[in-house]
Formats: C-alpha cells, structure tokens, sequence
C-alpha cells in the first residue's frame, strides 16, 4: 500500500477513531512540527543532521500517536498502548539522540560507543516500524531484507545467508557495528539524501498544499475546471483531467487526488453515460499525472535536483511540456469515448460560470503566482514553499477582513463584533487545521524516504548497485529498448510493496549508472525516465492503487477499472521512450528541432490514442490501426528519415479516417433528403 493510501488526512482516516486526549496530543504534535519546519525554512536554517533528526523524530512519533499497532480498527487495550508508548519513546530517543550528542558524535566518527549502536538498533527498528504502521507491509519487508543482505557474507553476521546468493550478488558481508553506524550515524542511511528532502522541500509544499485545500482552494480548481469544459462533448470527464492537473501539481499524491477530485466528477461522469470502469479510469489516470505535473511532481522534482545537481527550477521547465503530453492524452481518449458513444455536454444551468468562479476564488491564484514568481527569480524552493504559505494565511484572513469591514457595510449590514470575533476564531481554527493537515499528510512520504534510505545505505555499503548495472547489460544484450523495458518491469513490480517516491529513489540507485553510463542516457533524463516508469504502479494490474480508489468511488470492479486506468495512462510509458529517443525535447536545441519533436510527439499520442480506441472522427478500421502502429515505431527511431516515414503512414490512416467521417456524414444526409421528399 502506497504512502498516498495510508493518508491520515481523510475523513475515513485514522483520526476518526481516536479518542479526545490522542486527538489533542496529535493536534499539538502535529502543529508543532509544521512549525518547526516553517521556523527551519523561513526564520532560521539549520544544520543537516539537526534538520532531519528532530523531522523525523516528531514525524515518527505522530506516525506511532496516528496508527495503533494493532491496526485502526482495533482498539488499543493496555498491551496496544504499553507497544505504542515504547515505540513513542523509541522515536524520542533515537531523534533527538543524535542532536543531543552531535559534537561528541563526530568527534568518535568510525570509533563508535556502545551506546551509538543500541541507540542506532532501536532507530532502525523504529523507523521500520512506523512505516509499517504509515506506509504499508511491503516496505518494511524491503527494508528488512536489505539489511539481511547487509549481513549475509562470509565476514558477516550471517555468513550461511550468503551462501544461497548467486555469485554476481555475493559480497565479504558486514556486522552488526559496521551496519549500524552506516545506517544511522553516518550520511548515507536513515538521515539520507531522501530524507534531507522530505524534511525540507517536500514538508514546505506538502504544508502550501494542506493550507490550499482547508481554505477551499481545491473547490476553487474543480469548479473553474467545469466551468470551462462542462458544457462540451464528455465535459464532467474533461474537468476532471484538467482539475486533477491542477490539483496534483500541489498535492503531488495521486490517491489523494483521486479521493479528492473524484468525489465531484466520477458521479457526474456516470450521470453523463460513462461506463463505471470508465469514469474510475479516467480519474485514476488523471490523478497519477498530478505526480508528474509540476512544481511538486510527488516530490520529484526536488529528488532528481540534489540527484543530479541541476536547478529545481531547470528541472520544472523541462517538466511542463512532457506532463501536458500526458494530460493532452488523456484528454483526447476522454473527448474519443464521449464521441464514440455519443455523449453530450451538461446544461449551462447546471454549470459555474467562469466569471462567477473567478469573482469568488480568483485571490487562490495570488499564491501560486508568487511561488512562480520566486522560483523564476531562483530563490531556494524552501524559501519560496515558505513564502507561498504565508502568503496563502495572510490572503485567507485578507479575505475575511475585507469582508466584514468594507463589504458587509457598503450592503447596509451593520458591523457586529460578536461576528468578528466568531471569525476570527473560525480563522485561528482554519489555521490550526492547515498546519495540522500539512503534517499529518507528511507522516507517510518522510517515512517512506527514511526507510529508502535504509536501502540506498546498504546499497552503497555492499556495492549492489554495480552489480545489477551488470546484470541489466548482461539480460539486455546491450540493447537499450530491452534495458528500459527491464526497469519498467522492475519499477512494476518494487510498485507492489513501495509508494512512488520510494520505488524511484530504490530504482534510480540501482539502474542510473547503467543507463547514463553503458547505455548513454543523458543524466536528466534517465531520472525522468525512471521518475516516470515508477508512477505505474499507481495505473497497473494487479497492484493498481489509483485505479483501486477510483472504483471505489465509482462503485466499479477494481480489476476492470485498474485496465481502463492502464489503457488511458500509456503516455506514461510511451513518453519516456520519446524522451530517450528524442533529447531534444528535454535537453534543448534548435528551434526548429525541438519544434519538430513537440509536433511528431502529439501527433504520435493522438493516432496511438485513436488505434487503440479503434475510433477518431469515426470507427476506424484494423488495416488504419495497424498502420499507425508502424507508423509510431518510425517516429520513436532516432533517425530524422525514418521520424518523416512515421509521420506520413500515421497521416495517411488519420486522414483516411476524416475522410470517411466526412463523405459518411454527407451520404448520410443525402438519405436523410430523399426520405424526406419521398
């Protein structure tokens, strides 16, 4: 289960199960980190293990106050709380340890007291814990067997484990002191590069986030979106890509979009005709792009900046085109099936009107256009997460003020106090509510991180990253088509047991260096790549989390809905095989070049789109599908010959498909005459 499906934010969460005294020590825990981490990056920086040890020693105890060990359905009883309570201060202990003894720390670096490794031991065991509780199973197991792995080595504590590895997966083997400190005491573990920027970038937006939705703000997209679009052909399943496009580049969390979004659209997309499946699908696909639409990408955009050095803001820019491919696909398949089945739009009465959504949530648009102002003007995304939050506060209580001093008294109401001060604590209690959502939202991505830093730790200590660059050159023969095939498998199949940030954080470790340096993908590019292949977990059978979500809102069969999530959602793959085949698009050029790539790329998208729905401007027939289907594989070749070839047999069966619906349409109508002068 995904960090997205364990979300405490949700009316159905764990919080809906609490008593009243751990509802108020969450509340308080909660707002406390939230403020610490707006202290830590608008007020004062701090050091990076101070940073990250209290981040994740108060992300760890609200994880163990939010998730009973006996699951959320059970109550606690004495031996549930005595578990909880020790966890409690095992995530205390562990935390603050390392700040506590910074100094003395360092100073012993390599020569580490016993008290290091106990204390490091229960750090470990914690951390699986929590994610275990946050996250799901499947990660602590992962967890759990790369520290065995770790371990298993003739000079390790557990020399007969590594008698069963393979000979390319064998290695000397560590012990417990040598594990311990790399995993804890050291940069390379729990405290990470991933944790780093879950504890700094990811918290800031998560927060913005959090605050956007408590103020309305999400309302605010949903209703522009059907605003512009209800009134067209499919027009509730059109709002929903476009709303999940603009709710996802800030919650970054593709179940939460789901859950989100799909609350208001799946129900009107059934009204409107689509089968439940469909409308389940559609929003599943549409919500996994909110993953890959910037400027929070599900956190991956700060990832592949510290991986690989280049600018946050270069790594968004690059972002835009790619994510408005995958959106502009989706949306064509949702605009096919309304024509195909004859799909109308809904009634101007039953829709917003833009001027009317613009008039009462436009000051929602003023925060996102300070944080693209600052980051344009390349100041740190901490800072500007910071300054975007504070400018949503102070835009939501601008609100209430402007309201009750200079609206209410032009319409004659009278200024009452007792109503002032009711909103004013109305106010404070939205307040309370935005810090307390950010963090409670945080729990599953932070722990999620240190758990991949577990993994990234024994990685690096045992050299396994190397090892499976070799096992990738020799299963692939060296052919880069096989190679990537292989890591959208292995992103497949790590998607079953990690959430997303995880799956890419594992796999970019284990593939990166085979792809950039055996096969020669550029750097950004191959993070792109791998950043993409591990959102396929959230649209893939068996293990389709966003299409599980989405049936369930739509009340459909999960299996039947996680197809039509897969079968909408291939500008996930495809697209990244452009972006290797074509660099252009990504790395930049000449005009005319990368002018070029964008037209044969959504012209290939379109006629994939078409064949594979066997539909356009009318039914369209296997010997035109078959030859888009060959007319694709010329496009993706990287040979500007074969790129023209491609592009004339796609528009050969695109066009023979108008031409029928037009000489179709106008015999049609000379039928329709003759009956009626007959």
């Amino acid at each position: 289960m995904s960090d997205q499906a364990r979300s405490p934010g949700s009316e159905n969460g764990p919080l809906s199960r609490q008593a009243r005294p751990v509802l108020w020590a969450i509340t308080v825990l909660a707002v406390g980190l939230s403020l610490f981490q707006l202290y830590a990056a608008g007020v004062e920086p701090l050091g990076l293990f101070y940073q990250r040890s209290i981040h994740l020693a108060l992300i760890m105890m609200l994880a163990f106050l939010l998730f009973p060990v006996f699951g959320p359905g059970r109550r606690r009883g004495v031996i549930g709380w005595t578990i909880d309570f020790l966890f409690f201060c095992g995530a205390f202990l562990t935390g603050f340890y390392l700040s506590f003894f910074l100094d003395d720390i360092i100073a012993r670096a390599g020569f580490w007291s016993q008290a290091d490794i106990v204390v490091a031991c229960i750090a470990v065991l914690t951390v699986l814990e929590a994610a275990r509780r946050a996250v799901g199973l499947g990660l602590t197991v992962i967890g759990v067997v790369a520290i065995l792995y770790a371990f298993a080595g003739p000079r390790g504590e557990l020399p007969w484990l590594g008698e069963w590895l393979p000979g390319i997966l064998a290695h000397r083997g560590y012990t417990l002191e040598r594990v311990a400190g790399q995993l804890y005491l050291g940069q390379e573990g729990l405290f990470g590069l991933p944790l780093g920027v879950a504890a700094t970038f990811v918290f800031i937006f998560v927060l913005f986030g959090a605050f956007l939705e408590v103020t309305g703000a999400g309302r605010f997209f949903i209703d522009l979106a059907y605003a512009a679009t209800g009134r067209q052909r499919g027009g509730p399943a059109k709002a929903s890509v476009l709303a999940s496009a603009g709710m996802g580049s800030i919650s970054g969390s593709a179940i939460a979009n789901v859950v989100t979004t799909g609350a208001f659209t799946v129900p009107l997309m059934k009204r409107l005709g689509y089968r439940p499946s469909q409308a389940g699908g559609i929003e599943a696909a549409a919500s996994t792009g909110g993953q890959i639409m910037p400027p929070l990408m599900g956190a991956g955009a700060f990832l592949i900046a510290e991986y690989t050095g280049i600018p946050y803001v270069d790594i968004i820019k690059v972002s835009i085109l790619p994510a408005l491919l995958y959106f502009a696909t989706v949306y064509l398949f949702v605009h096919i099936i309304a024509v195909k089945q004859g799909m109308q739009g809904m009634r101007a009465d039953e829709l917003p009107s833009v001027r009317q959504v613009m008039r009462e949530g436009w000051h929602f648009l003023l925060p996102l256009a300070v944080l693209i102002y600052l980051l344009v003007m390349h100041m740190s995304p901490m800072r500007v997460g910071f300054y975007a939050v504070m400018t949503m506060i102070g835009i939501a209580a601008l609100r209430h003020v402007v309201w009750h001093w200079l609206i209410l008294p032009r319409q004659g109401e009278p200024l009452r106090w007792e109503a002032m001060f009711r909103d004013i604590k109305a106010g404070f209690s939205v307040l309370i509510a935005g810090l307390s959502l950010g963090a409670r939202n945080a729990v599953a991505v932070s722990l999620a991180c240190a758990v991949a830093g577990i993994i990234v730790g024994v990685v690096g200590l045992t050299g396994l990253g190397l090892k499976f660059s070799a096992m990738m050159m020799a299963f692939s023969g060296g052919q880069i088509v096989l190679a990537l095939i292989m890591v959208l498998l292995a992103s497949l199949v790590l998607g079953m047991g990690l959430p997303v940030t995880a799956s890419y954080i594992v796999l970019i470790v284990l593939v990166g260096p085979a792809l950039t340096a055996e096969f020669g993908i550029p750097l950004l590019i191959a993070h792109l790549v791998v950043f993409w292949y591990s959102q396929d977990s959230n649209v893939t059978p068996p293990v389709a989390l966003a299409g599980f979500a989405g049936a369930a809102i739509a009340g459909a069969k999960p299996m039947e809905t996680s197809f039509q999530a897969w079968k909408f959602a291939k500008g996930l793959y495809l697209i990244p095989l452009f972006m290797v085949f074509n660099p252009e698009i990504i790395l930049g050029g000449p005009v005319a070049v990368v002018v070029w790539n964008a037209v044969i790329a959504v012209v290939a998208l379109a006629a994939f789109a078409a064949a594979l729905e066997g539909y356009l401007f009318t039914r369209m027939g296997w010997p035109s599908r078959i030859l888009i289907v060959v007319g694709m594989i010329g496009v993706f070749y990287p040979d500007l010959v074969y790129e023209i070839g491609g592009m004339l047999l796609m528009g050969v069966a695109l066009l023979g498909n108008w031409l029928r619906h037009v000489f179709g349409n106008r015999a049609r109508g000379r039928s329709a005459v003759q009956t009626g002068i007959r």
